[in-house]
This record gives structure tokens, C-alpha cells and sequence, in this order.
């Protein structure tokens, strides 16, 4: 990864959150080989963001049709979170996701939890600020999405319905993304 694009991604990231982060990687060659370079952010929670905050950094390279990090959020500090983005940064390697799509963790996002999939949703708690960092490089804007942990159902639902009806059924819930236990809002 090119040294000056991570330090525009992490400068990004602490200008919109106020805060510092610790860097993170998750230990397996074969992945690592495929993402030289990528690493994931830990944000500790401060008094405007009571929550954890795991930031992918290099997930995408600037030759991809449409290039994207993606943050996801814990009530806890979980190192699980590092493999997580991690091994979706790989996927996306392979895969080009995007926004709306969704990703198969493989896993419960966190503990027990029927989260086994994410969303790619836009940032909706940090707006466009966090969203779009334009870069003379490539004369567009890397995007900066919000990976929300979701149930099977709700991945049907979506399919079936749209994201739209799907978000529609967060909203209407007043679902907590934070809580791996929640109940699937569909």
C-alpha cells in the first residue's frame, strides 16, 4: 500500500472521529500476501462516540472501479473485528464489493450472535464528510462505508424487497446496531 494514501485514510479517519487510532493486522500469510500493507484501526470510544469503532485502512487499491473502507462498530473492544474486516477486505479483493451489497462473515459477527452477514451501508451516523475523501490521484472520491452486522432473514428480506424496505425496517425497529443479540427486524 502506498505510504501516502494510508496516511490520507487514517488522517481522514481522526479528523472525522477526533480521534487517534491503534493500528491492527491479523496474522495469516495467505491473506496478508493478497492485502499487502492493509490494517485495521481501532477507535476507543471517547465521550462523543461511546462505542468501539474498527476501521479497514487499504482495503481497496486505486485501481478498482469503485474504491471503499469500511468501518464497522462494538459496544466492546473485540480483536475479532480485526479478522473480520480483515477477511472481508480479502473478499473484496476477489469480489469488488460495494455499497448495498452484502458479505457471508462466515461467523457470528460477535459471540453467539445471528448477525452472520454485513451490509455496506452509507455512514449514515457520520454523513458525507466521513463518506467522501476526494483524491487528486484518481480524480474521484474513495468511499467510506459502514459494514452493519445483519441476520440471514434480513439478507432475504433485502433481496426480495430492496435496501431501501430494508433500512425502512431498521428505522421502524429502532434496531441496535450494536447489540449482537438484537433481534432481526424482519
Amino acid at each position: 500500500m502506498d505510504y501516502n494514501l494510508e496516511n490520507k485514510i487514517i488522517d481522514h479517519y481522526k479528523i472525522n472521529w477526533n480521534n487517534l487510532p491503534k493500528i491492527e493486522t491479523w496474522d495469516n500469510e495467505k491473506i496478508n500476501e493478497k492485502i499487502s500493507g492493509f490494517k485495521v484501526l481501532e477507535f476507543s470510544p471517547t465521550s462523543e462516540r461511546d462505542m468501539w469503532t474498527y476501521a479497514t485502512c487499504g482495503m481497496s487499491t486505486l485501481e478498482e472501479e469503485n474504491p471503499i473502507e469500511l468501518h464497522i462498530f462494538s459496544q466492546t473492544q473485540d480483536k475479532k473485528m480485526v479478522e473480520l474486516l480483515t477477511v472481508v477486505a480479502f473478499y473484496h479483493r476477489e469480489n469488488n464489493l460495494d455499497l448495498f451489497h452484502t458479505v457471508n462473515f462466515g461467523t457470528p459477527w460477535q459471540g453467539s450472535s445471528k448477525c452472520s452477514y454485513g451490509l455496506i451501508s452509507l455512514p449514515y451516523l457520520d454523513g458525507p464528510t466521513l463518506e467522501n475523501l476526494y483524491l487528486d490521484s484518481i480524480d474521484e472520491n474513495l468511499k467510506f462505508y459502514w459494514l452493519i452486522p445483519i441476520h440471514k432473514d434480513e439478507v432475504e428480506y433485502k433481496k426480495k424487497y430492496g435496501v431501501e424496505e430494508l433500512e425502512n425496517k431498521f428505522d421502524e425497529k429502532e434496531f441496535n446496531y450494536l447489540d449482537p443479540n438484537r433481534d432481526s427486524v424482519v
